[in-house]
C-alpha cells in the first residue's frame, strides 16, 4: 500500500532546507513539490510527491 503520509509545510521547508518565502517563489515557477489545500486552508504535501520531487532535483553522474 502506498504511503498515505502527509507533511506539513513547516516541515517540508524544514526537510529542504528553504524559507517560505523562497518555497512560494518556486511554487509560483511551477518548480515545487504538489501541494493539497485543505479545507480550513491548510497546506500538506504528500510524503510520495516530496520523494519524487527530490528524485526530479538530481543530476546524473558525469
Amino acid at each position: 500500500m502506498a504511503n498515505l503520509k502527509k507533511l506539513r509545510l513547516s516541515e517540508v521547508l524544514a526537510e529542504i532546507d528553504m524559507s517560505r518565502a523562497a518555497f512560494y517563489r518556486m511554487r509560483a515557477r511551477g518548480q515545487a513539490p504538489r501541494i493539497i489545500k485543505l479545507p480550513n486552508g491548510q497546506l500538506r504535501v504528500r510524503r510520495e510527491d516530496l520523494d519524487a520531487w527530490w528524485e526530479s532535483r538530481e543530476l546524473p553522474a558525469a
